[in-house]
Order: C-alpha cells, then structure tokens, then sequence
C-alpha cells in the first residue's frame, strides 16, 4: 500500500509540474505579444509600411519594385478612404 501512495504522489506532482509549465508557457507568449505590438490592430499606415518592406525585398527589378509599390499605395489610399 505504501508502495502506490507514492507512486501517485509522484505522478500529482509531475503532473502539477506540468501545469506549471504550460500557464508559464501561455504567459510568456503574451507577455511577448504584448511586447512586439503583433496583436495589434494594424492601421492603414502600418499595412502601407509593411507592404513597401516586401516590395523591397521580393524585386530586385526597379520596375517591379515601383510596380509593387504603386500597388501599396493604392491599398493605402483605399484604406483610408474606408475608414472615413
């Protein structure tokens, strides 16, 4: 009988240790949210900055490149328009 006892004393506490680490897992991914703003609503202005960085980096050809960026401004001008 002695035996079992502490046998599931062991696996409560493996499984609170668990526990432990999964609500601390959750926590630091928020925290790290929290941090990097990526659950932030993203406005017109950040989305026309994040679509220049990926035209920059997706064309080396300079037509391309303006092509894409035209395409940024567009969806900006759009945005915004939206939103009044």
């Amino acid at each position: 009988m002695v035996g079992n006892s502490k046998r599931l004393q062991l696996g409560l506490g493996l499984l609170a240790s668990l526990i432990v680490i999964a609500i601390a897992a959750g926590a630091a991914y928020y925290i790290y949210l929290g941090v990097t703003g990526e659950d932030a609503v993203a406005t017109c202005k950040s989305e026309l900055d994040h679509c220049m960085q990926k035209c920059r980096r997706t064309s080396s050809d300079s037509d391309a490149a303006q092509a894409c960026q035209k395409v940024c401004q567009r969806e900006a001008y759009l945005c915004e328009g939206l939103k009044r």
